[in-house]
Formats: C-alpha cells, sequence, structure tokens
C-alpha cells in the first residue's frame, strides 16, 4: 500500500487528480490513512475510461422501437413451455438438494419513507410490526426448514447502512438464521466526479466524495468479500434474488426455480403484467433478440400506447427486480469489468472547494457513476422472463405514508387481503375489518396454512374428547 505523499502524487498525476492531496499537511495519521486507503481503492485508468466512453444513455426511442414482448412463461396459459408441476417438482428436488442460496439487497436507507435507518428495519407487519428484515429472513428460514436443506443468505448493505444492520441483526439472533448461514457484505463505491472537469471531489480533506455503485456492484463484491468463495464452497449452483423494500416476495420459490433450471437459463426474472401503459416500472422486453430492460421514463409515449391484436399491451412485462442468477453467470461478472457498463447521471454533489470550505451547489454539478444488475440480461444465456400476480407477490414499500402507490398503508392492505384469502381457503372465517398476518414461521403460502389450520383443528378435537 502507497504509505507516502510522494507516491501518492505519482499514482495521481498521470490523470490529473493531484488536488486530492491539497490539504495532506493538515491531516493526521489516521486521516492520512483513511484518504490514502480510498485512492488506492480507485482504478482512476477505468474511471477515466467511464467518463470518455461511456454516455449518459443509449438511444431508448429506438431500441423501444424494436422491442417485442420477452420470452415468457404466462399466467394461466396452456401453451407455456412448462407445466407448473413439473416446474415445481424439479425446483423442490434443488431446493431439497441445498444447491440454491438467497441474496438479499438491502443498501438502502428509508429516505423516501421519512425513516431515518436502513430500509429493512422498517416496520411493515399490519399486525405484528414485524420489519422488512424480520418478514424475509424467516421466510428464508422457514424455507430452509420445509426442505431440510441449508439455504445461505448473502444481504448486500451500502457504507451507509452496513454497520447499523449488522447491529440490528445481531440484537435479533439474525431471526433465527444460524450465524454460519448468513453472510452480510457491503457493495462497493464509486467517487463523484465534477462534471466538467472531471475532477474527484473531496467530501471532507480526508475523504473523497464516494457513493455506492448500484446493485450491479453485487457480482464484485461477492467476490471481494470472499462470499463467492463461500458460495463455491456450498455447491451452489443458483442465487434467488429479492430486494429489501418487498415483504410479499415468495422467496426461494420452487415454482420459478424450476422454470429458471428447464429453460437453462442463466438468468431469470419474474415480472407483472402492467396495468396501464406508463406504469412506473421497468419493462422487460426482447430487442433484436436480447432481453433486456427499457426504464419507463425512457420509453416513448407512443410505443408505451401499442396495443398486440387482442387489444393487450405490446410491452406488458413490468420488473419486480425478483431474480434467479446461475452462479457461473454471477462468477464471470465478477471477474470482468467490461460485462456490466457504468450508467452516468448528473447530481448535486456537495464537495470541499480549493480554500478548504464546503461548496454546496444548487444545481447538478457532477456526475455519479452506477451499475444496474439487470444489465447481465443480454450477457446471459437462455434469459427467460416468469410472470407472476401482483397481489399475490409484488408490493414494495417506497414512499412515504399518503402516497397514492407503494406506500406503507398500501403494502399492509394488500399483506392483510392475501392472508385474509388463505385462511378463507382454508376454511376459516374472517370478520370484515380485521387485519390479519400470517407469520412465515406458521405457513409460507395457502396450501400450508390449510395444512395448519387443520392439524390444529384437529389437535384440538382430539383434546376436547379426552
Amino acid at each position: 500500500m502507497i504509505v507516502n505523499k510522494d507516491e501518492l502524487l505519482a499514482k495521481l498525476r498521470p490523470f490529473g487528480q493531484e488536488h486530492l492531496l491539497a490539504f495532506w499537511e493538515m491531516l493526521d495519521a489516521a486521516q492520512r490513512e483513511k484518504l490514502n486507503g480510498q485512492i488506492a481503492a480507485i482504478d482512476f485508468q477505468r474511471l477515466q475510461e467511464n467518463l470518455r466512453t461511456t454516455k449518459p444513455g443509449e438511444d431508448w426511442s429506438a431500441l423501444a422501437r424494436r422491442a417485442v414482448g420477452p420470452p415468457a412463461i404466462r399466467l394461466g396459459r396452456s401453451d407455456n413451455r412448462f407445466s407448473t408441476v413439473e416446474a415445481r417438482e424439479v425446483g423442490e428436488a434443488s431446493l431439497l438438494a441445498g444447491r440454491v442460496g438467497v441474496i438479499l439487497v438491502a443498501g438502502g436507507q428509508g429516505t423516501r419513507l421519512g425513516f431515518d435507518h436502513p430500509k429493512g428495519m422498517f416496520p411493515i407487519g399490519p399486525v405484528s410490526g414485524a420489519t422488512l428484515f424480520q418478514i424475509l429472513l424467516e421466510k428464508v428460514l422457514a424455507s430452509s426448514r420445509r426442505y431440510g436443506a441449508t439455504i445461505p443468505l448473502y444481504l448486500m448493505t451500502s457504507p451507509a447502512t452496513h454497520d447499523e444492520t449488522i447491529a440490528y441483526l445481531n440484537d435479533h439472533h439474525r431471526f433465527g438464521i444460524p450465524a454460519h448461514d448468513l453472510t452480510v457484505f457491503c457493495q462497493g463505491t464509486m467517487p463523484a466526479v465534477d462534471a466538467e472537469s472531471g475532477k474527484v471531489l473531496l467530501a471532507a480533506p480526508d475523504s473523497l466524495a464516494l457513493s455506492p455503485d448500484g446493485h450491479g456492484g453485487m457480482p464484485a463484491a461477492l467476490r471481494a468479500s470472499g462470499a463467492l468463495a463461500d458460495i463455491h464452497r456450498r455447491a451452489i449452483e443458483h442465487l434467488f434474488y429479492m430486494q429489501v423494500d418487498n415483504p410479499q416476495v415468495v422467496a426461494c420459490d420452487p415454482e420459478f426455480v424450476g422454470y429458471h433450471l428447464l429453460s437453462e437459463s442463466e438468468l431469470s426474472t419474474k415480472v407483472v403484467a402492467k396495468t396501464t401503459p406508463r406504469d412506473r416500472m421497468g419493462n422487460v422486453v426482447s430487442v433484436d433478440g436480447r432481453v433486456r430492460i427499457i426504464e419507463y421514463s425512457d420509453l416513448p409515449d407512443d410505443v408505451a400506447e401499442q396495443r398486440l391484436p387482442d387489444g393487450s399491451l405490446k410491452l406488458w412485462a413490468g420488473s419486480t427486480a425478483m431474480h434467479v442468477f446461475a452462479v457461473d453467470l454471477l462468477d464471470r461478472a465478477s471477474r470482468s469489468s467490461g460485462v456490466l457498463p457504468y450508467h452516468l447521471a448528473r447530481k448535486r454533489v456537495p464537495y470541499i472547494d480549493d480554500r478548504g470550505g464546503l461548496a454546496d451547489p444548487v444545481e447538478a454539478n457532477a456526475i455519479k457513476f452506477e451499475q444496474f444488475i439487470f444489465d447481465l440480461l443480454p450477457a446471459a444465456r437462455n434469459p427467460i422472463v416468469v410472470e407472476v400476480d401482483e397481489a399475490t407477490e409484488f408490493a414494495p414499500v417506497k414512499n412515504a405514508p399518503g402516497a397514492e402507490r407503494d406506500s406503507p398503508e398500501r403494502v399492509q392492505a394488500q399483506m392483510i387481503a392475501l392472508h385474509r384469502r388463505w385462511l378463507q381457503q382454508a376454511g376459516a372465517s374472517v370478520a370484515p375489518g380485521i387485519a390479519v398476518e400470517i407469520s412465515p414461521l406458521f405457513a409460507l403460502d395457502a396450501e400450508e396454512t390449510a395444512r395448519r389450520i387443520t392439524r390444529d383443528m384437529a389437535i384440538t378435537s382430539d383434546r376436547s374428547l379426552r
């Protein structure tokens, strides 16, 4: 590691970044070590190449006009390549064999929720007040118990959430998941650069202006943290991927895993059918034979409105950010810097000016770099899309209370409605207006709910006869 100013300058000078040491003389040893470590972690050559070759966006309009619906397993269709029964059998066999792990992406904070903690700590259980972390971790634990196999969980944080997340999980004993089956790793960061000069900005005299590199940084972070080595050691072949904001996710969904395996896919993704042309969701499409995602903001209105002869939307598939990855794909992505491109975004970033004062611009002054995990779709072999019911599986909590969509109240209402249906299908009577919630540790689905209620009723009846 570089340990003195002259050696640091030799590293920075070829890229015009010597200004990062402007306050070196006023730093103490600990501060110098901190700044030194941040500088050492940056590939300035690649940073320069990103600025020179990466564009803020492709010609999404042209891509959208060539787009068609993706290869998909559709809900309720008789012409799907595989039946739900065979998909479930294949998926369950893989889970029973211990070949499936889980990735939970939990790097965000609850800023839009008005919650000053990692989003995973947000209480969302409509009756229990259980947090997103509790619900999702208990789903993984319940799946492990159902299949009698270890399902390791790899949880990705960000620098802003890492320490608090670890403390929270330890305080709650990881909600029952054994310590050796939960790996918490932190995603990488990228420096913000001045939009005009390309110079890296300082957030403080001893610190660069850094921000998370996006969920697309997951493969590299898996490798850097040692988590990928653990995945290989356990002979895990596929990873179910979910984001922390969706308490309705069917974690380790055997049917989804089965479709993925039967299709010999390296990347499968769950979607819901859009209800309107302008739904604020990424659009999963096929362009020139390659599956990819076009963000709703990049989809021209006239293309969004296009319909098929039966009246349905031509571009119908809305992304849910639920995937299954082949480990081989993530392994390749973690080794190659060019598989996942960086997206550039102009942002307002406070910085330390030449005199050491804090400058707080009112307009976008900087470029941030971010990678998106769905950019692996074009690089994956045999990617497929599986349609699911939004009411059953997709209720992300993103916005503050009172928002029209994705608010805590709406998510809780969807959870209550689903669990009410499970209970009613099991023969239970639920009075109108009563909030209900089923813990994942009690039941993961309607079928298990029915079995548990039937069993508990039989036990109660047996005891009453004694």
